[in-house]
């Protein structure tokens, strides 16, 4: 698996916790992640965003048919080893990760938080991860209204 991780900043726990799984997933050939642009962050909350883009290994297969409805032709079509369908089923069983927060045939998202008390301060703040899964190379989609 190829990983290109330069335009991300290195942050989140979870996400690093992901792109271990998922270096671990046979079908997965290259694997990008990127910072979203709805990071931020305040005195109470940090709120990380991050985006994997997962692309899927390939295979060819031989598909018969006829031209014009009688000259029989062989054709060789390329397709994915695996959609983001059967990664969701592979993510649901392995440990440390679990079913998704939401789905849907073409994202992954998962939300994830946890409470940060440093030493020797009697206030901390929480943490917010939020991690969106897509497949590389697809079309290009707006945030769900239901989220």
């Amino acid at each position: 698996m190829e990983l290109d991780t330069t335009n991300w900043s290195g942050e989140g726990a979870f996400t690093q916790a992901l792109l271990d799984v998922l270096g671990t997933v046979e079908q997965v050939a290259l694997l990008r992640v990127e910072d979203a642009t709805s990071s931020r962050s305040d005195v109470e909350f940090n709120f990380i965003s991050n985006e994997l883009f997962v692309q899927f290994g390939t295979r060819e297969r031989r598909v018969r048919a006829k031209i014009l409805g009688i000259i029989p032709v062989t054709r060789t079509v390329t397709e994915p080893v695996m959609t983001v369908t059967d990664l969701e089923r592979a993510m649901c069983e392995m440990d440390g990760v679990g079913p998704p927060d939401y789905a849907d045939d073409g994202m992954l998202q998962y939300l994830r938080t946890e409470r940060i008390v440093p030493p020797y301060q009697t206030r901390g703040y929480k943490l917010v991860e939020l991690v969106r899964i897509y497949e590389a190379g697809s079309e290009s989609r707006e945030a769900p209204n239901d989220v």
